[in-house]
C-alpha cells in the first residue's frame, strides 16, 4: 500500500481486501476520508464493503476502522464529567430503557450524555418518543447540551451531522447496497458514534432474538465480544447486556405510550420485566464509572422518588411540559387481537408487533417520514401466561381505523400457544 505520499488508488484497496488482506490503519483513514471528501465514489465503497461482508476484518482492523469514522468528524470532550456514561441499545421494540435508565443512573450520581437516533423500520428511536412529551426540544447545540449534562445529570439530544459524517454515508451506502449484515461493520458504527459521544464508560444492551437484528445468541455474543473489544482497544469501559427480545420490552409500543409506561417505571411500578433489564443495565453503568452499584440502591432510586424527580428536571430542561406526563395524547379508537387457543403463551412475534404499530402511522418507512406519537399497541400477555381463546392478545390504538386492517394481518400467526408452560430468562449473559 506503500507510504503516506503515494497518491491512494482505492481499486488497490478493494483487491487487497477481496484478497483477505488486512488493511492497516493509513489506508482506512486515506480510503474513508477519500469518501467524506468526494475523491472516491461510492460505488467503489460499495464494492469494497460487500468484500468486507465477504472477508471480514481483523480485531485491530475493526478497531482502527472504528476510530477513524469516530474522528471524521467532531468528537465531545466530557473530561469535565467524572462519571460519564452512554448506553446503546441495539434495538428492540417497545424498548423505552433509556427513558427509565438515564434518570436513574443521573440520580445515583453518574452524567448521562447522549446522542441518540429516530426510529427507523420496526423499533422506535429515543428521540421520537420523548417528543411525545409536548414542549420537548429533541435538538440541543453542543454547548447547551454540555451545560444541561452539568447541571441536570441527563441530557439526550438528536444526532448530530458534525459526528461521525463517514458513519452517516456508509451506513447509507450499506443499506442500499445490502451490506448491512456484517460483525465489523456493525460494532464499527455502533461504537464510532460512541467513541465520538465521549463517555468513559459505555453500556449496551444487545438484543437477542426474533425481534431483534441479532436472531440468536451465538450471533449477539459475537457482537458484543466485538464491541466491547473496539472499547478496550479505544481505552474505553465498554460492558455488553444481552438481552431477550422474543416478545416486546414491557407491555406498551408505541411513542406515547411507552413514555407513560416509562413514567410507571420511575414511580417505582411498569411490568417486571422493564424494570430488571433497567436494574442490571444500571448495575453494569455504575460499576464501569467506578460508582457503588449496590442492587438494593438502585432499585430504592427508584422506588423513592428520587429517579423520577430527575427525570422532571430533566423533561423540563429541555423544554416539555412535565405536568403532561400523566395525559399524553394517545389514540382514542381501540381494536383487539385474541387467542386463538387454550394454552400458555410460548412467543409473541415482537417485531410483527413493531410493525403494527408501524402500519397504524407509529413508524416510518423513509428518514423523512411524519409519525403519528399517539398509535400504539398493549401487550395483554407476557410469554409463559395462560390463555384462553378469544383472550385479548394485543390491544391497538388507532386513529378511525387508519392502517387498522394491515395491522391486525400483521399480527396474524405471531403468537404461539403451548401445552406446557415454558419461561425464558429476559437476562441471557453479560459480556464484560
Amino acid at each position: 500500500m506503500g507510504g503516506m505520499s503515494e497518491p491512494l488508488r482505492a481499486v488497490d484497496v478493494i483487491v487487497a481486501k477481496s484478497r483477505g488482506e488486512t488493511h492497516d490503519r493509513a489506508t482506512l483513514e486515506r480510503f474513508l476520508h477519500g469518501y467524506v471528501g468526494g475523491e472516491v465514489p461510492d460505488y467503489q465503497v460499495a464494492a469494497w464493503l460487500m468484500a468486507v461482508v465477504w472477508r471480514g476484518m481483523s480485531p485491530q482492523e475493526t478497531a482502527d476502522l472504528t476510530e477513524v469514522m469516530a474522528d471524521s468528524g467532531e468528537r465531545l470532550d466530557l473530561s469535565a464529567f467524572p462519571y460519564a456514561v452512554d448506553k446503546h441499545s441495539t434495538g428492540g421494540v417497545g424498548d423505552k430503557t433509556t427513558l427509565v435508565l438515564a434518570p436513574l443512573l443521573a440520580s445515583l450520581g453518574a452524567q448521562v450524555a447522549k446522542m441518540s437516533g429516530r426510529g427507523l423500520g420496526h423499533t422506535g428511536g429515543t428521540i421520537d418518543k420523548l417528543e411525545a412529551i409536548p414542549g420537548f426540544r429533541a435538538e440541543l447545540d453542543h454547548e447547551a447540551f454540555l451545560r444541561q449534562v452539568g447541571e441536570v445529570g441527563v441530557a439526550v439530544t438528536g444526532q448530530s451531522r458534525d459526528l461521525t459524517p463517514a458513519d452517516g454515508l456508509l451506513y447509507a451506502l450499506r443499506d442500499a447496497t445490502g451490506t448491512i449484515a456484517s460483525l465489523p461493520l456493525i460494532a464499527s458504527s455502533i461504537m464510532s458514534k460512541k467513541l465520538a459521544g465521549g463517555a468513559r464508560t459505555i453500556v449496551l444492551d444487545v438484543k437477542v432474538g426474533r425481534g431483534a437484528f441479532m436472531r440468536t445468541l451465538p450471533e449477539a455474543r459475537a457482537l458484543a465480544e466485538a464491541m466491547v473489544a473496539v472499547g478496550r482497544h479505544a481505552g474505553r469501559t465498554v460492558r455488553a447486556v444481552l438481552s431477550n427480545m422474543d416478545e416486546p420490552l414491557g407491555t406498551a409500543v408505541g411513542h406515547a405510550l411507552e413514555v407513560r409506561e416509562a413514567v410507571a417505571a420511575l414511580r417505582g411500578g411498569g411490568p417486571p420485566d422493564l424494570r430488571e433489564l433497567v436494574v442490571v443495565l444500571a448495575g453494569e453503568a455504575l460499576t464501569g464509572a467506578g460508582l457503588p452499584a449496590d442492587r438494593a440502591a438502585i432499585e430504592s432510586a427508584l422506588d423513592d422518588g428520587r429517579a423520577m424527580g430527575r427525570f422532571v428536571r430533566w423533561v423540563a430542561a429541555q423544554g416539555g411540559d412535565p405536568g403532561r406526563l400523566d395525559d399524553l395524547e394517545v389514540a382514542p379508537d381501540v381494536a383487539d387481537w385474541n387467542a386463538e387457543a387454550d394454552g400458555f403463551l410460548d412467543f409473541l412475534d415482537a417485531e410483527r408487533v413493531g410493525r403494527a404499530v408501524g402500519l397504524l402511522g407509529g413508524g416510518r418507512r423513509h428518514k423523512g417520514d411524519t409519525l403519528d406519537l399517539g398509535v400504539g399497541a398493549v401487550v395483554r400477555a407476557k410469554v409463559g401466561d395462560a390463555v384462553r381463546a378469544g383472550d385479548r392478545l394485543v390491544t391497538l390504538h388507532h386513529r378511525n381505523g387508519a392502517g387498522l386492517d394491515e395491522a391486525l394481518a400483521a399480527l396474524a400467526g405471531s403468537a404461539i400457544i403451548v401445552d406446557r408452560r415454558e419461561s425464558r430468562p429476559l437476562i441471557l449473559d453479560v459480556v464484560r
